[in-house]
């Protein structure tokens, strides 16, 4: 792909203000199984070419997966002619960025390649047969394992050459637990940026059979408690789904600007709003692509700025926006790598990677002592937010009151509703451990779902409302 890339880069480079070619070519494999029937086992491969040319401030896009000389140049054609078509009424600018010229991958102590199929379908059956020989009442039980190798290159008329190979494994399970006092469900998608070797670190197995445990008591012991202003621990599940939907997604700059509104939505933060409160001193939210074998993991973006660590909440202050090159240049700033596309066949939008709260130096133990009465939200079943991140809601799944510094029994499905402010302004305490989960963010239509990873620390809130 690297040298088809190089010839687009050659047809089209001298053709327009800026060119630019991505070719990615993605090998996978994926195996499903529901109820312990195994109802796909596929393996395949996907490739192709994303151009992008700027002519006269005008920006025009093709992509192909056809790689012969007339399919090139047709694509190269399309991309200059519709740039310069929007030119009249288009002004589209990029941040000055440097050209870097380097190659990346991930480690992977047991290479994607070297597992077979027919042991990617065992780990699945081990899991679903540990699954129906608990004894807890499992209504439905659905897995997916997917793996899937990524080489891109990225090349541009301003001397960008950036090349790279990118293994990803993510698990995910899904599963409803049912008796006659009512039933309850979960989900959970384990993944990162590596090799096989990260499986058993993961403990799969482990982890959907504690879920189903903790389901059943829930169903069978949980309370519910009279509504009330009280003290609320959340687990690292919460801290992250919370960080990336009420900090990620109205921090980055294309929803701030207004070009998500009619596609994922729109921001309450407003260009003008850095500097602004949004939570307690100790509040410090961050996006960090380099987080190493995170799912979101990378080190340039797709357009081959590098990525780096960005500090969205800093002391409780909303700090700077994710940016791409093009709502740099429109805020009068540098990118800081958070342009992401999905495919080859996608444009590369503002995204986040792996955004979470940063350690504190509690303990979950010490948070818990403070308390005299309140709630320890560890998961939540459900979560909701509106447009613009401001109003959201969380649902608790494994949940568990507090009396006295000690976690009592377990309480079923607490909620939380609040406002992002609210939410950040009460938060008084951060744990110092650590504890991530893949997910998919969605973003944009076509639709763009990219991984990421969510999680984070504990977190202690103070005097908040639940309700049940």
């Amino acid at each position: 792909m690297k040298t088809i890339a190089e010839k687009v880069l050659a047809l089209g480079q001298s053709r327009a203000d800026y060119f630019e070619v991505r070719a990615e070519s993605r090998k996978y494999s994926v195996n499903f199984m529901k109820n312990g029937t195994l109802t796909a086992s596929t393996e395949g491969e996907d490739r192709g070419l994303a151009i992008r040319a700027i002519v006269n401030g005008g920006m025009g896009a093709a992509y192909t997966n056809k790689t012969d000389n007339a399919s090139l140049e047709k694509a190269v054609e399309s991309a200059v002619e519709l740039a310069k078509k929007v030119s009249r009424d288009s002004d589209v600018r990029l941040s000055e960025e440097k050209a870097y010229k380097d190659y990346w991958t991930v480690e992977q102590k047991r290479k994607i390649e070297d597992v077979g199929n027919h042991e990617k379908v065992e780990y699945l059956t081990e899991i679903e047969q540990n699954l129906t020989s608990s004894g807890i009442p499992l209504a439905v039980r659905m897995q997916v394992l997917r793996d899937i190798l990524t080489e891109k290159h990225i090349l541009t008329s301003e001397g960008t050459d950036i090349s790279s190979l990118l293994p990803q494994i993510e698990y995910f399970y899904f599963m409803v637990v049912a008796s006659e006092k009512g039933n309850e469900q979960a989900y959970s998608q384990l993944a990162w940026a590596g090799g096989y070797d990260q499986w058993d670190k993961w403990n799969p197995l482990g982890r959907a059979t504690d879920m189903a445990s903790i389901l059943f008591r829930s169903i069978n012991e949980g309370k519910m408690l009279k509504d009330g202003k009280m003290d609320l621990i959340v687990g690292p599940e919460v801290t992250g789904i919370a960080a990336h939907e009420s900090c990620g997604h109205p921090t980055e700059a294309d929803r701030i600007l207004g070009r998500e509104a009619y596609l994922a939505g729109e921001s309450f933060v407003k260009p003008d709003m850095i500097g602004q409160r949004i939570g307690s001193d100790i509040v410090n939210v961050v996006d960090d692509p380099t987080v190493k074998h995170s799912f979101g993991y990378y080190k340039y973006d797709d357009e081959g700025v590098p990525a780096r660590r960005r500090h969205l909440y800093k002391n409780g202050l909303i700090n700077e926006f994710l940016q791409n090159r093009e709502t740099a240049a429109i805020t009068g700033t540098k990118s800081n790598g958070a342009a992401r596309a999905s495919n080859w066949d996608r444009e590369p939008i503002v995204r986040m990677s792996t955004t979470f709260v940063e350690p504190g130096n509690h303990s979950l133990d010490e948070m818990l002592e403070d308390v005299k009465y309140g709630i320890y939200m560890k998961s939540f079943t459900e979560w909701n937010i509106d447009d613009v991140r401001y109003n959201q809601k969380y649902v608790g799944r494994e949940a568990y009151l507090i009396e006295n510094g000690e976690i009592k029994g377990p309480v079923r499905r607490p909620v939380i509703e609040l406002t992002t402010p609210t939410f950040w302004g009460a938060a008084d305490a951060v744990g110092k451990e650590m504890d991530f989960v893949g997910a998919t963010c969605g973003k944009s239509d076509p639709e763009q779902g990219v991984p990421v990873w969510t999680g984070g620390p504990h977190m202690r809130l103070r005097d908040v409302r639940m309700r049940w």
